[in-house]
């Protein structure tokens, strides 16, 4: 099975493929990692047919969908993966109290974000429609601290993983946090070309058995799954895989209606926005059975 995901360290991607974990062992087909820099980029290797299934927030999957690819959120995996960050120079929420006076800062301004389409994007353009505020997207959001210390930006918005890295290069700070940009939002489930889900139940099950373990193991040993982390990724040390861990630690692999609630909130977003032509409805984005098989208690985000 070929798998697509992103270089987002608190994915259980790192978890599940590292060789000093065994969660994958029950698993019989063989398991080729790819890595891309967005969630829009692995919408192309789903659509020429180069992976089987993906890591991935969900704006982008809407908008294939909507294009006509044929894909099913199969589970969940972290909610609240969207953060904002500037330097000291400007007030943050815990200054200001209100959203909108925190972005009103920035009017006349450009900000930085991954590829347009990514959730990102959709979360940022949405808050700041009729502010006079530029958005420059970026292919990785590596680019984004450096773009901010040379001032091409005055913020930036991205993972959790973006604010760690920024605070440590340039001295920056989270302007705004996760939970308040776009509540419970999706930052990334577990997606499968449809016909996997008639042509490989029995791996999609096995595969979310292992990915609801490896939740757990960094919901309850988050030190001992940054070791695993850390040691996938090379040359980052485990106090910044902690420290992202920390920024938003929600992670499940279920589809509670909270989770699937606010994916559906951008269905609006997205069509104002110029991404969608047609009304999506839930049952073309999610597929319930798998997820629910594997996770039936409640969610743990």
């Amino acid at each position: 099975m070929n798998i697509g995901y992103l270089s987002t360290i608190y994915h259980t991607s790192f978890i599940l493929k590292s060789p000093e974990t065994n969660f994958c062992d029950p698993i019989d087909d063989e398991l080729n990692w790819t890595l891309f820099p967005t969630g829009p980029a692995m919408m192309e290797a789903f659509k020429s047919g180069d992976i089987d299934l993906g890591y991935i927030g969900l704006p982008p999957v809407m908008i294939g969908v909507d294009k006509g690819l044929k894909l099913k959120c199969v589970a969940g995996g972290h909610v609240e993966g969207t953060v904002m960050i500037s330097k000291d120079s400007f007030s943050s929420l815990d200054d200001l109290n209100n959203v909108d006076d925190v972005l009103k800062q920035f009017e006349g301004k450009n900000i930085g974000t991954p590829a347009q389409g990514s959730i990102h994007d959709v979360i940022i353009r949405d808050l700041i429609q009729d502010m006079g505020i530029s958005i420059i997207n970026y292919p990785w959001a590596d680019f984004i601290p450096q773009a901010m210390q040379s001032d091409e930006i005055a913020a930036g918005l991205g993972t959790p993983a973006l604010a760690t890295v920024a605070s440590r290069e340039i001295d920056s700070k989270i302007i705004i946090p996760s939970s308040k940009l776009w509540p419970y939002n999706p930052s990334y489930g577990i997606v499968v070309r449809e016909e996997l889900i008639n042509q490989g139940p029995d791996f999609i099950k096995h595969f979310l058995t292992a990915h609801e373990a490896a939740c757990n193991f960094l919901r309850n040993q988050p030190h001992d799954a940054a070791d695993v982390a850390a040691g996938e990724l090379g040359g980052i040390d485990r106090d910044f895989v902690l420290e992202t861990f920390q920024i938003s630690p929600r992670y499940c692999a279920s589809l509670p209606e909270e989770y699937i609630r606010s994916t559906m909130d951008f269905v609006p977003v997205l069509q104002k926005l110029g991404y969608l032509e047609k009304e999506i409805k839930k049952e073309d984005i999610f597929d319930l059975k798998f997820i629910q098989e594997v996770h039936p208690e409640p969610s743990h985000y």
